[in-house]
């Protein structure tokens, strides 16, 4: 049986430095993105933040109600120390648990490390968590992995969770993934 996805695992992983998936900065297809924005205080959630390079990105271009939530207890507190002159707020919890109503929530990462069995949870949660209009935009696996996390998935399952919920779903290929994921990404934004 595999072990829990829980705080002890993903403090592990980063204390060990296993974290594959990470590549230093925000990807392209996101740093694309966020540069198009132009409400510098819409409520961003990014779940499952990680080193949480969206974050820096978004507070280096003006933003200014970014949280983040991570369940990794070492992680938050290397993030609450490394990002302490920023106007984050970095929260330490379950995902699932987490209370708020944000204009935008970033998804990178975050959907490829929860248990597949979780994802229509994740679904729903994300409609919990977003205003009315509110946007999931992010980037997703269209690829599958051995074992996990992390893991993979296809554009058809994608469309399947997230088409009943969301009004509005645009889900493409990336045409702008860093070298090492080309062909392996798509690109998603779900409307609320």
């Amino acid at each position: 049986m595999p072990p829990p996805l829980d705080d002890t695992y993903w403090s592990e992983r980063y204390l060990n430095g296993h974290i594959g998936w990470d590549v230093g900065e925000p990807t392209p297809p996101l740093r694309t993105y966020v540069e198009h924005l132009s409400n510098k205080e819409a409520d961003i959630l990014i779940p499952g933040c990680g080193n949480a390079w969206e974050a820096k990105f978004l507070c280096d271009l003006g933003f200014t109600s970014v949280t983040l939530i991570d369940i990794s207890s070492h992680l938050v507190a290397l993030l609450r120390q490394k990002f302490e002159h920023l106007p984050l707020r970095i929260l330490h919890g379950d995902f699932f648990d987490h209370q708020g109503c944000y204009d935008l929530i970033l998804e990178q990462t975050f959907f490829c490390a929860i248990d597949p069995a979780l994802r229509s949870n994740y679904v729903a949660k994300m409609i919990a968590l977003l205003k009315p209009g509110g946007k999931l935009v992010g980037v997703l696996f269209n690829r599958m992995f051995d074992g996990g996390p992390p893991f993979g998935g296809s554009k058809q399952e994608y469309e399947a969770l997230f088409t009943p919920l969301f009004n509005q779903i645009k889900l493409e290929h990336c045409y702008n993934s860093l070298e090492s994921r080309l062909n392996t990404e798509l690109f998603l934004i779900a409307q609320k």
